[in-house]
């Protein structure tokens, strides 16, 4: 009697360790599924793991992988139009030579922009920031970063202009984001569009950053977004405790997605789009 009754109990509790066991797995990978769906996916440059960066192919790209923004990189041509390239030099990512705001429009877009990459690309051209905008504006969130801004005095009161003219300077669930590394710039830029949200790029030089000083990109940044590699939980917590949200830069590994996921950041500035949509959980399993 005794061997049959401890059979029965024996016989319960592997039923219920078989009925836990996925109940649990299930758990795991709805709170999994839910941070990834929160996580605010920023192609860098576009999708420029996949197309030659900062180029409408790799901005397409982006948007057929349904990222949440495209990045973009703002500079001045020599005759005041705004184009969409990130070295402040034509050398590294097209067939031409020079500094961006030595060349006029016209000669900026003679320039071969994606044959670097890959000959699929080429004759690729350097887009303007109004093509991008009248492209995109609707379909995909525009991170626009003003690049070496004090290279182009007036670059801010270009852009706020561009929006203005087109309706873009209150957008919807924040679609649009301006971003740089030149501080002053950004408060120039708030003042000019307060109803955008700003943001500021910090380097590794940045690890330390004082409490004091999250205070005072607080009064007029709505994000803090820097180098992955300093970002800590307790950083992610100071940057929420002063308002702010965290957008990391730049993921181009899955692992180093998956790292910033764990330490619960509120976006990702990638490369590939597809590590930030990628669950994490799968990545482990597959």
């Amino acid at each position: 009697m005794r061997v049959r009754t401890f059979s029965i109990f024996l016989m319960a509790l592997i039923f219920m360790s078989l009925s836990i066991v996925p109940a649990l797995a299930s758990s795991g990978e709805t709170i999994s599924t839910k941070q990834q769906q929160q996580m605010v996916n920023v192609a860098h440059r576009g999708a420029s793991g996949h197309a030659p960066e900062n180029t409408m192919d790799a901005f397409q790209k982006a948007f057929e992988m349904k990222a949440d923004y495209i990045e973009i990189d703002v500079q001045m041509s020599k005759d005041g139009e705004l184009v969409i390239i990130h070295d402040t030099t034509v050398d590294r990512t097209t067939n031409g030579t020079g500094f961006v705001g030595d060349l006029t429009l016209e000669e900026l877009q003679q320039l071969d922009a994606g044959s670097w990459f890959s000959e699929e690309f080429a004759d690729e051209e350097i887009p303007t920031f109004e093509e991008v905008l009248d492209t995109y504006r609707g379909k995909i969130g525009i991170l626009i970063e003003l690049k070496s801004p004090a290279l182009y005095p007036g670059i801010e009161e270009k852009v706020a202009e561009a929006l203005v003219e087109r309706n873009m300077h209150k957008p919807n669930n924040n679609k649009i984001i301006i971003q740089s590394f030149n501080y002053e710039s950004m408060q120039t830029s708030k003042a000019l569009l307060p109803s955008i949200p700003h943001g500021v790029l910090a380097g590794l030089s940045w690890a330390d950053v004082t409490d004091e000083q999250l205070a005072q990109f607080a009064t007029y940044a709505d994000f803090f977004n820097p180098n992955m590699n300093i970002v800590t939980h307790d950083l992610v917590d100071r940057v929420h405790a002063k308002g702010m949200e965290i957008y990391p830069y730049t993921v181009r590994t899955q692992e180093q997605a998956n790292k910033l996921f764990e330490l619960e950041v509120d976006g990702i500035i990638t490369d590939f789009p597809e590590y930030v949509d990628q669950h994490p959980g799968e990545i482990e399993n597959s």
